[in-house]
């Protein structure tokens, strides 16, 4: 080989190193924010996030590695506008967020970024998707439950405590907008059961909890229902404590409060869903567009009894319900 012919091939061969290097660089982290109406301690917090991680992760995604995740929590929506346009600034290529205060404070920055979110009440009335089966905007996700799971609440305080005449629905109405749906829906099905339903709007405040319920608890034969809420999730002691004082049997929509003490719950299961969500952030990384999405209704729901507390209120346990149940806390 000539002198000339050599310098060129090596000097050919020079010039093609670095894009070989280019070629052979890893394919950049995707961006994954998560925004939570929750607080960051709280251990359901930590086991649902936990899920979430894991069904990433069986789908390929591995934090630290081909995923960054960016975490907010504005418990209850305290500084949710805030931590919205703190996260929409850090351009992800998704949003997983939970909690409708939350999804409203990210649409409000942002109407490309897709959002999944999970556990929400009411996605249609809220305005955060057109339809369930075509979102047509940047949000999709899935559903928490119907409103007409109250019913099956009452009945459940029915069954449990024959005598209950009353039954208060405790909510914020500004941590839960939607509450009219679960109002009416409550209405709607006390009347066959006998029951009168007693709205007990709250503010996001322990004080305020404690005097709601205490106004209630002054008429004999009630009990209490708890819709999902953030702000009584941020206070479950303190709904827990209260209803205990003052024996109220009490239906909850979610696992932690009979966990932490509650009489009981007919719920879905969050974790799950959080879990489940990991398989639409995945989708719209791959390219799938939230409008295409199908938000997604629960089709399992469990049913938790804290036995000990049934016993502390003075309460047996119908042989149904304990049959029904698919937990059963002693």
């Amino acid at each position: 080989m000539r002198r000339r012919e050599f310098i060129t091939l090596i000097g050919g061969a020079a010039a093609a190193w670095p894009l070989a290097g280019r070629a052979q660089q890893p394919e950049r982290a995707r961006r994954v924010g998560v925004l939570l109406g929750v607080a960051e301690d709280d251990l359901e917090t930590k086991a649902r996030l936990a899920a979430f991680r894991q069904g990433l992760e069986r789908l390929g995604w591995s934090e630290g590695g081909n995923a960054r995740l960016d975490y907010r929590f504005a418990p209850a929506g305290s500084q949710a506008q805030l931590l919205a346009k703190e996260l929409v600034a850090l351009q992800p290529d998704v949003i997983l967020a939970q909690t409708t205060p939350v999804v409203v404070a990210l649409q409000r920055e942002t109407r490309t970024i897709p959002i999944v979110f999970v556990g929400i009440a009411d996605p249609v009335g809220s305005g955060l998707v057109a339809s369930l089966a075509r979102p047509d905007g940047n949000a999709t996700g899935f559903m928490l439950f119907e409103a007409g799971i109250t019913g099956k609440w009452l009945a459940m305080l029915k069954e449990i405590a024959p005598r209950l005449v009353r039954a208060a629905l405790v909510i914020n109405p500004k941590t839960a907008a939607y509450y009219e749906i679960f109002l009416r829906a409550a209405q709607a099905a006390a009347s066959s059961l006998a029951i009168e339903v007693v709205f007990s709007p709250i503010e996001n405040t322990a004080a305020d909890i404690e005097r709601a319920i205490e106004v209630f608890a002054r008429t004999p034969n009630g009990g209490l229902l708890l819709p999902p809420d953030s702000s009584t999730v941020v206070h479950r002691d303190v709904v827990i404590a209260f209803a205990a004082r003052h024996k109220l049997p009490a239906v909850y929509s979610d696992r932690p409060f009979v966990a932490a003490g509650g009489l009981m719950c007919y719920s879905t299961n969050r974790a799950d869903q959080f879990r489940q969500s990991a398989s639409y952030i995945d989708r719209i990384l791959r390219g799938a567009k939230p409008a295409e999405l199908p938000v997604q209704v629960p089709t399992r729901y469990e049913t938790v009894i804290n036995l000990k507390t049934a016993k502390a209120l003075g309460l047996t346990v119908p042989p149904g319900l304990l049959v029904a149940a698919d937990e059963v806390i002693e």
